[in-house]
């Protein structure tokens, strides 16, 4: 794919290149509804209960069964609402998530663009997110709608600092951006999940934090804001949101297995495995990881959400840049 951008324009390029981003789009919108079936099952067999079992054999069909219902559902626009902020609110908050996917190199050969500047990439695009949610909650004229909105935007901003910091260590130790030379500096040594620990928690946490997923689902606190910046929305719109959420899990975890967790490189020497086959098994460990997640912890307060981001995640962060940048000084001068 990146030789073909490189090449002169033809009509047959541009076929090729619309055809692949269609094709991905299939996966990622496979991936979210076989994503939500996992999550219901993993956190059914975690609460000793079945998860969906009844739509298509052991429940297979019961999301794209969801899917179908939330596109023929009527999609209303309340009264007073900003009718064009209303319209355009999920789709802000969808592009960009998808968006993130053009540059993550899935195997030394799968990729779509490779960006100097990728990981700079995720970060940029990762903050426009925030954006549509709350457009969303304002332009619902909705208290319960716009309070959910407010806490996401504080929520998010906060998280994100973290988030990016965390990428710092790598960055230093790799001395690039681009996604393919970080894994191509773990292939020649070791993987950054081990020198960059901290880094990898911090991350994970903030990212945890970013999806607005519990324990950090304050954004939308069903007990007390009704399902928060989203509650005006129905159908498809509705659904936009729910799939910014999933596309992000494959994102996020897309970045963090090329960030710590060696991409594609395989362990202990096994390379008759294809490298594809072993990004999908990191990548589904940490998706699993966050559903995992998501079935054990409690929801934080608000003072305590906001203090960890500040009090606790950011000084680390800002440590493990510092260790890490000491670290390269003396490695350099010996």
């Amino acid at each position: 794919m990146a030789e073909l951008l490189s090449q002169p324009f033809s009509w047959l390029n541009l076929i090729i290149m619309v055809s692949a981003g269609v094709v991905v789009l299939g996966v990622v919108l496979v991936f979210v509804m076989y994503a939500i079936y996992f999550e219901r099952k993993v956190i059914g067999w975690m609460q000793l209960r079945n998860g969906p079992n009844r739509v298509g054999p052991w429940g297979l069909f019961q999301t794209v069964a969801d899917v179908l219902k939330l596109m023929i559902k009527e999609d209303i626009v309340p009264a007073k609402a900003d009718r064009f902020l209303f319209l355009i609110a999920p789709i802000i908050a969808y592009t960009p998530a998808f968006a993130i996917i053009a540059v993550i190199p899935f195997s030394e050969n799968v990729f779509f663009a490779d960006v100097n500047v990728g990981i700079l990439y995720y970060g940029a695009l990762s903050s426009i997110s925030i954006t549509g949610i709350l457009l969303g909650g304002w332009a619902s004229n909705n208290k319960y709608a716009i309070m959910g909105g407010m806490r996401s935007v504080a929520q998010m901003v906060s998280y994100e600092v973290p988030l990016i910091m965390s990428f710092l260590g790598v960055v230093l130790l790799t001395g690039s951006l681009n996604m393919k030379d970080i894994v191509a500096a773990q292939q020649d040594g070791m993987w950054f999940i081990i020198p960059q620990f901290l880094g990898f928690v911090i991350f994970l946490i903030a990212g945890n934090a970013e999806l607005n997923r519990t324990p950090f689902d304050l954004p939308e606190a069903e007990n007390e804001l009704v399902a928060g910046y989203f509650v005006e929305y129905s159908g498809f719109r509705f659904a936009f949101f729910m799939l910014s959420e999933y596309v992000y899990i494959f994102a996020l975890s897309s970045v963090m297995t090329v960030m710590f967790l060696g991409g594609w490189d395989a362990p202990f020497g096994l390379t008759f495995i294809p490298g594809g086959v072993w990004f999908a098994l990191k990548f589904l460990l940490l998706v699993f990881y966050l559903f995992w997640a998501r079935a054990t912890f409690p929801r934080v307060k608000t003072q305590q959400l906001m203090g960890f981001a500040w009090k606790v995640l950011i000084p680390l962060a800002l440590f493990n840049v510092m260790i890490t940048a000491l670290f390269k000084t003396i490695s350099q001068a010996g």
